[in-house]
């Protein structure tokens, strides 16, 4: 404990100060060679004093040790990144080739820089956080000591990581926001989620949710804001259109009350209006849409507060297994590991049509992506979803979390708002129209048309049928 007491007369001290001198004098490799070494002895005394309960006193001194060499150490690391790209770029070292493709007697190599090739990409994310945003890595380590953790390596580098990653990527590297949905993700959503037969996938990409969708069984209407010339596995071609200015037609049942099952990876930069134009415009009776999972949070967007509070998602399954990394399309640089948390968000219209939410609020399920690596999709049309505990193999069978409903209790539950909406159509209809404008059954619509029609309610005309007594049919 003595050490410690004297912490800030030691060796370590001088060290740091030394690591300090060596850096201002643009000596990246001593000043890296000091400070690791004062970080790593830092490190080691705080955990010491927090394990024998020393006092407060003694722990924070050692942990602003660690953050002083911890800041050195850092901006050590960026200079040498500064050091390799210029050499690299002058020709005088490799550029991860064999030694042989640079020629001269100037050049040199990485490990005589004193940096392999995993502590160079951590040195350019260091680097490109810092350029970015100056005075980035200052601001982390004293975040962390304000909070009372541990100023860490470790901490540090997922600072940087999400600093570089899609929220500093510039609009023009961005492009339109293509990063394809891992396959991973698509599997857990169709293993605890039925959708209508026919779904649409309106930001369809390179098609990374439509095959798995078809796959499954299900036919999927696709369009995008760019041409990539994706097809559906029937021949249809997409469809090119900015999303947030479509609206209902007819392919989309134009004045109905409810609009197609949608299912998509949004783009997160438009991501708030993109969704409350979803609901707002289509009113999906179900829609999936995989986001960053802070989407949870927020309050000074309307079009946030508009989608998770006044028309709040049913299910939330958050992944506790972070995600395959999801580059954006083009990317050619490393394969990094993703710092990113994700989960589907579920939006499903409540009985009766007019709400969205479950009871109100989001129900939030943990999944974990690993464990359905071999589950089987449940069955398109059918509605409803399973409880994640039951999807574990393909070999076995699927207990539903919502029960299945006979034909007549489906006819009885929907007869009343069928009969609403068939008083207000001002045309013919027929079976397709009635299921897409009540978001019901092609079964289920059938029997209704079956029962108005024995009743006398409604009759046959031309290309359908209409409410009996109505103009259109005298006139048919």
């Amino acid at each position: 404990m003595s050490d410690l007491a004297t912490l800030e007369t030691s060796e370590l001290v001088a060290t740091i100060a030394r690591a300090r001198v060596c850096l201002d004098e643009g000596d990246a490799q001593a000043a890296l060679l000091l400070s690791s070494g004062a970080y790593d002895k830092a490190r080691a005394a705080g955990a010491y004093a927090a394990r024998v309960k020393a006092s407060r006193s003694l722990v924070d001194k050692a942990r602003l040790m660690q953050a002083d060499a911890l800041k050195i150490e850092a901006l050590a690391y960026c200079a040498m990144a500064d050091t390799v790209d210029e050499a690299q770029a002058k020709g005088a070292i490799s550029r991860g080739g064999r030694p042989e493709t640079v020629q001269g007697e100037d050049r040199f190599s990485l490990a005589e820089v004193g940096i392999d090739k995993r502590r160079l990409h951590e040195a350019r994310s260091l680097r490109n956080a810092e350029r970015q945003s100056p005075g980035f890595v200052e601001r982390i380590v004293e975040a962390r000591l304000e909070e009372g953790l541990e100023p860490s390596r470790a901490s540090l580098k997922a600072a940087a990581g999400h600093a570089i990653g899609t929220k500093t990527a510039t609009k023009e590297e961005r492009g339109d926001d293509l990063y394809e949905t891992p396959i991973e993700a698509v599997r857990v959503l169709l293993a605890l989620e039925s959708f209508r037969r026919t779904v649409w996938e309106p930001s369809v990409g390179k098609g990374a949710i439509l095959r798995p969708l078809e796959a499954a069984g299900y036919d999927v209407r696709i369009s995008d804001s760019v041409d990539r010339g994706m097809t559906t596995q029937h021949g249809e071609c997409q469809s090119v259109a900015d999303f947030l200015k479509m609206m209902p037609d007819a392919d989309f049942a134009a004045g109905t009350r409810c609009g197609p099952d949608i299912v998509t990876n949004p783009p997160y930069g438009i991501a708030n209006s993109y969704i409350a134009h979803a609901l707002r415009a289509f009113r999906p009776g179900k829609m999936a849409m995989l986001l960053n999972l802070n989407f949870l949070a927020g309050f000074e967007d309307p079009d946030r507060c508009f989608v998770m509070d006044e028309n709040p998602p049913s299910r939330i399954y958050v992944f506790t297994r972070r995600l395959p990394m999801m580059h954006r399309d083009g990317w050619d640089g490393p394969k990094a590991s993703s710092q990113m948390n994700t989960a589907w968000f579920v939006w499903e219209r409540q009985m009766g049509g007019e709400r969205y939410g479950h009871k109100g609020y989001p129900e939030i399920i943990r999944v974990d992506w690993q464990a359905f690596a071999h589950a089987e999709p449940l069955a398109p049309g059918e509605g409803g979803h399973v409880a994640p505990t039951v999807v574990i193999r393909d070999d076995e069978d699927f207990t539903r979390e919502t029960p299945r409903k006979t034909l007549d209790e489906r006819v009885d539950e929907d007869m009343d708002r069928a009969l609403a909406w068939i008083c207000d159509t001002p045309a013919s209809f027929d079976s397709r129209a009635l299921r897409m404008a009540i978001a019901v059954r092609p079964t289920t619509a059938d029997e209704i048309i079956a029962r108005l029609s024995a009743d006398g309610r409604i009759i046959a005309v031309d290309g359908g049928w209409c409410w009996a007594g109505d103009e259109k049919a005298v006139a048919a």
